[in-house]
């Protein structure tokens, strides 16, 4: 089985690719709009700089070679969101192509898939179907910048193309400071192929819904083949509530599409652009760094990646005035479990770098330091943060006493602790943080072994 993704990427510009209307969400329909967008007769299009070097930016990410020299091309097509009857989109001349992209797997493995190309492109509009048989059209989303990356059918399962989507998402988020909010989303066209002739299943959103997709297609099509039955070529569409594809037409073949070079664009250069641009370090790339310098296991890495890239640097910082082990001990224990709380309050770790210090210098007591650490973090007054954490700490160590080959079981395999931290969470009911209950569950089994 072959699977390959077109990952389609809103870009976060201000203005969409060709005119000044802009990207923002809209109070109605067809009111973000303009001669431009709508490709009325004599409108001429100007390229937006700064989809161009978002486009460069995933280029590099991607390890794709980033073209000196580019333009772009009308492809022909009917649809009624294309209000003009062509998409302006990058055909044999995109921004980067030839690239590789390594997926780090659930279970420590890696995997490299391979990048066809990252091509930018305007999107269309809406289409709405009615309760009636008929189908409303808004063009507000039409001419927002897109960016497409195509892989190569190198994913094998339904599942590894979730993980490698949610990998690539969270980069993506990164590097071009994508927000969370807001009608910009990332799509996925999922191509899949059990035996020779490959089906597209458009415009899927969620990375539940890409594996549920694939995984209903790899079925449909197996009992095809089981069947003594031919796969068509064809594209399909994805009924999120039944959790089916279903055939919404033939699949098309590049030469149907007419392209034709966009006379009113003309090329562009840019190697000098593209040789001035410096990219972030990706959260994947973070993630093994981290493991490899301070020689944290991948799941400590990914657990303070995922929390915030600011938690990892604050680790990095910690590790850096006071030493590693004190890094684990307070970053990835205390700090991860209540920086979402920080971060909602508008604060700041400053005083808590200041708090990991006195407990190096040996100025406070561990006990102390989780306690400032907490107030610190929540708001809470110290008294506060002290009974919350002495509760929670009594609660755990009660259980312990009463269930002690726990602890036994601990020592063969670290999901032991799993037990204490269901009991402790249906007990609270909410009262603490999960990071919390897994960080106190850890710390007192410990100390018992």
């Amino acid at each position: 089985m072959k699977i390959g993704l077109e990952v389609h990427v809103q870009l976060p510009t201000k203005s969409k690719m060709f005119c000044s209307c802009p990207t923002t969400d809209a109070s109605a329909p067809n009111t973000h709009v303009c001669p431009t967008c709508l490709g009325m007769p004599g409108s001429r299009p100007v390229l937006n700089r700064e989809a161009l070097v978002c486009g460069i930016k995933l280029a590099k990410m991607l390890g794709c070679k980033v073209a000196d020299t580019v333009w772009f091309s009308r492809k022909t097509y009917f649809y009624p969101d294309m209000s003009k009857s062509v998409q302006i989109t990058q055909y044999d001349h995109p921004v980067g192509e030839g690239g590789a992209y390594v997926l780090h797997k659930e279970d420590g493995s890696a995997k490299e898939v391979r990048i066809t190309r990252i091509h930018l492109e305007e999107d269309p509009g809406k289409t709405k179907r009615t309760g009636d048989m008929s189908s409303l059209i808004d063009y507000n989303r039409s001419g927002i910048p897109l960016a497409e990356i195509v892989t190569e059918p190198d994913l094998a399962t339904p599942k590894e193309a979730r993980e490698f989507l949610a990998q690539l998402i969270a980069d993506i988020k990164h590097i071009i400071d994508l927000p969370e909010s807001g009608e910009r989303s990332i799509r996925c066209d999922c191509n899949i192929s059990v035996g020779k002739e490959r089906c597209e299943v458009k415009n899927v959103t969620g990375l539940k819904n890409a594996e549920t997709a694939l995984t209903y297609e790899m079925r449909r099509q197996l009992k095809v083949l089981k069947a003594g039955g031919k796969i068509e070529r064809e594209t399909r569409n994805f009924d999120e509530t039944r959790g089916i594809t279903y055939t919404a037409r033939k699949k098309e073949f590049e030469a149907d599409y007419g392209y034709i070079d966009e006379p009113d664009l003309g090329i562009f250069r840019i190697k000098a652009l593209s040789d001035s641009i410096r990219i972030k370090e990706s959260p994947a790339k973070m993630i093994l760094r981290l493991s490899s310098q301070y020689g944290i296991d991948a799941k400590m890495a990914r657990q303070l990646v995922s929390t915030s890239t600011d938690l990892a640097s604050f680790f990095e910082s910690v590790a850096s005035e006071y030493g590693r082990e004190n890094a684990v001990k307070w970053v990835a224990g205390p700090v991860s479990a209540n920086w979402r709380a920080m971060e909602e309050r508008g604060g700041k770790a400053d005083g808590v770098l200041l708090t990991i210090g006195m407990f190096a210098e040996g100025k406070i007591t561990d006990t102390e330091a989780g306690i400032e650490i907490k107030s610190a973090m929540t708001g809470m007054s110290a008294e506060q943060a002290q009974r919350s954490s002495e509760g929670l700490e009594k609660m755990i160590s009660d259980y312990l006493d009463g269930n002690p080959a726990i602890v036994d079981d601990y020592r063969k395999n670290e999901k032991a602790a799993n037990r204490v931290i269901g009991y402790v969470m249906k007990q609270t009911g909410g009262q603490y943080s999960s990071r919390d209950i897994v960080a106190a569950t850890r710390k007192i089994i410990e100390s018992k072994m």
